[in-house]
C-alpha cells in the first residue's frame, strides 16, 4: 500500500512524530510513503519537540505547493492520505473544496476516489464552525479521528498514549500495527 501522509501546524508534532515512525516500522506493509509538510508544521515541531527531527525520516518529501506529486491524482495508486495532525484551517478548506496545496488537493483527490482520508485533528474545544467543518468531511467519505488517546493499555508515557492514537490512525488506514486491541489477546 502507497501511503500519503501530510502534517500541518497544528499542535501536536508527537503524534506525527509516532506516526512516522510507526511507518517505518511497517515497510513489509508500505511500499512508499509521500511526505507532506505544511508551512508552519516544522515551526510548531521546533517549538515542541525541540529538534528538527523531521528532517531525518527517509521519505520521498513533496514541496506544499507541488502539484507534480503523484497523490495529487486520482490516477495514482495511493491509498490513503493521513493528515496529522489536521488543523481546522485544514479542515475548513477540504470541508468547502478548497484545492489551494498539495495537502488540500490531495484531500479532494482522496474523497473524489473513495479512498481513505483520515484527518487526526487536535484542537479543543470545538467551535460550531469547527464541527459542521467535520460533519461535511465525514459526509463526503473523510474520517475524522480526534488525537484523543486511550487509556486501557496503561500507558506510562506521553508517547506510549500518543500511540494508542496512531495505532488507531494506522488500522483505519487498512494497517496491522498489532497495537493493543480492547479484550483481545
Amino acid at each position: 500500500m502507497k501511503i500519503a501522509v501530510a502534517v500541518t501546524g497544528a499542535s501536536g508534532s508527537v503524534y506525527a512524530k509516532v506516526l512516522l515512525q510507526r511507518l517505518q516500522q511497517l515497510k513489509d506493509q508500505v511500499t512508499e510513503v509521500g511526505l507532506v509538510w505544511s508551512s508552519n508544521a516544522f515551526t510548531v515541531w521546533e517549538q515542541e519537540l525541540g529538534n528538527e527531527d523531521y528532517k531525518s525520516f527517509p521519505f520521498r518529501v513533496w514541496d506544499k505547493n507541488d502539484f507534480m506529486a503523484p497523490f495529487a491524482s486520482g490516477s495514482s495508486s495511493y491509498g490513503a492520505l493521513i493528515i496529522c495532525p489536521c488543523s481546522m484551517g485544514t479542515i475548513g478548506r477540504i470541508a468547502a473544496g478548497i484545492s489551494n496545496d498539495l495537502i488540500t488537493r490531495a484531500a479532494d483527490v482522496m474523497l473524489k476516489e473513495r479512498r481513505k482520508l483520515i484527518c487526526v485533528v487536535r484542537e479543543t474545544p470545538y467551535s460550531l464552525v469547527h464541527l459542521r467543518n467535520m460533519t461535511a468531511v465525514t459526509e463526503a467519505g473523510g474520517i475524522i479521528c480526534p488525537a484523543t488517546p486511550s487509556f486501557y493499555s496503561r500507558p506510562q508515557s506521553i508517547e506510549e498514549a500518543v500511540d494508542t492514537v496512531i495505532q488507531r490512525v494506522l488500522g483505519l488506514a487498512g494497517l496491522d500495527a498489532k497495537g493493543y486491541k480492547w479484550q483481545e489477546e
